[in-house]
């Protein structure tokens, strides 16, 4: 029974042992796959396009000029070729081929479309061709503008919006741009010492060492103090204790360096005082003038209005000039309204939107003819047309220019025969009131 038994071991032994060997050699490749991918993702290696096939293998990017056919899966990723002048990809991804766009109806064409870039239009400075997804038809839109303490890495034009990023460390930038990168930061030099570091929307700042008021000689290796005159006591034990023949030091005031410092710091500080009152008178200087031409202006409604409270009746009823203007339409009220000195920007926004209605119902060669009557340029014309709302914009702009009237309104508006837009700038909600 003992021989069968180990008769039996001996004879199952051999197999069970080449299992176990199999599933020892198993373990060891997964671990060392796994090792490859731990070092891989440490250093950098990872997947670029974040996706794995079922096989744990990297799927494949399509590269710019084609587009994905089908996603990986079993199979790695399929890509096609994108159609000249119908689809493109300028990028390597994951996605399919983009439809070509077309340019906005009046802008020109500067580059017809390729498998690796889109249609390029001619919208402008500081314009771009907007596109809504996959959409084929776009529009003429402003620029994003990058703000402080962001660069510019793509900038904006025919191929594209402007793309931003924050500035990285020894870089900055100060200004809003669309075009702009962000630039290195200054270094103070040798005779220069640094005040404040570069920041992301500002650059170094240093100062001439000279100028420091706290220093101390180069041979001292105690703390940094103060420049202290002597006391009274002090003075008199110094003067009795050395007498004038002998060779002991007399007491002087502090080194005549840190008095120079003290007189330069003050200077500086007069200058940037001095600076500040002449920033301030100017402000208000600007603000007098502003004032008077804002009286002028209303002084010259009340001189308007002033002949409406000198008709009276009997009856006790009083018409002022406004419902005599609309009342009798004639050519006196027309020359009226050209000397009108109100200003544009202070009529109410519901009488200003009626004006940009009725002024849209003559077509785009209605409003461009203000325009031209105003003083503007045909450049100047064609980058309003190409905004979504050109009269509004044309308006808005000619309001912040000085001496905006309603009569240099009135007037431009009667060259283009346009007496319509001119009776809604003239006409008021006031009527008759009762005295």
């Amino acid at each position: 029974m003992r021989w069968i038994l180990s008769t039996k071991d001996s004879c199952y032994t051999p197999s069970l042992r080449k299992n176990t060997e199999t599933m020892k050699g198993r373990m060891a490749a997964l671990q060392l796959c796994l090792c490859i991918l731990a070092v891989k993702v440490a250093f950098g290696e990872a997947c670029a396009s974040e996706q794995f096939r079922n096989t744990g293998e990297c799927c494949s990017m399509c590269p710019a000029g084609t587009g994905m056919a089908s996603s990986c899966g079993h199979e790695d990723t399929k890509c096609k070729p994108c159609q000249d002048g119908v689809s493109f990809s300028d990028s390597e991804g994951l996605a399919a081929c983009r439809l070509c766009a077309r340019c906005p109806m009046g802008i020109s064409e500067l580059a017809r479309c390729t498998a690796t870039q889109d249609t390029q239009c001619d919208c402008g400075e500081h314009f771009f061709l907007w596109r809504d997804g996959n959409s084929t038809s776009g529009l003429c839109d402003a620029c994003t503008m990058c703000g402080k303490g962001s660069g510019v890495v793509r900038p904006c034009g025919p191929l594209g919006n402007a793309v931003c990023e924050q500035c990285k460390p020894g870089t900055y930038s100060k200004e809003r741009s669309d075009r702009k990168p962000c630039i290195p930061c200054s270094r103070c030099g040798q005779d220069e010492v640094e005040i404040r570091s570069c920041q992301p929307d500002s650059d170094t700042v240093c100062m001439v060492k000279d100028l420091n008021i706290l220093s101390r000689p180069s041979s001292s290796d105690g703390p940094r103090e103060f420049p202290r005159w002597p006391t009274m006591s002090e003075e008199m034990d110094n003067r009795s204790s050395a007498s004038p023949d002998s060779g002991a030091p007399r007491l002087t005031p502090p080194d005549l360096g840190g008095s120079n410092n003290i007189l330069v710091y003050v200077s500086v500080l007069a200058a940037v005082v001095l600076g500040l009152l002449l920033y301030v008178a100017y402000k208000c200087w600007k603000s007098c003038q502003q004032k008077q031409a804002l009286v002028k202006a209303r002084v010259g409604e009340l001189n308007n209005a002033g002949e409406g409270e000198k008709l009276h009746s009997d009856s006790g009823v009083f018409l002022d000039s406004h419902s005599l203007q609309d009342s009798q339409p004639s050519k006196g009220s027309k020359r009226d309204s050209k000397q009108d000195t109100r200003l544009y920007v202070n009529l109410p926004p519901h009488r200003k939107e009626e004006v940009e209605r009725v002024l849209a119902e003559g077509g785009s060669r209605s409003w461009r003819q203000l325009a031209a009557t105003l003083g503007y340029e045909p450049d100047r014309v064609d980058v309003f047309g190409r905004g979504q709302d050109p009269i509004h914009t044309l308006l808005t702009d000619w309001a912040q220019q000085e001496g905006s009237t309603l009569g240099l309104l009135c007037s431009a508006l009667t060259r283009i025969e346009r007496p319509d837009i001119i009776a809604v700038l003239t006409s008021t909600t006031q009527g008759m009131s009762v005295v």
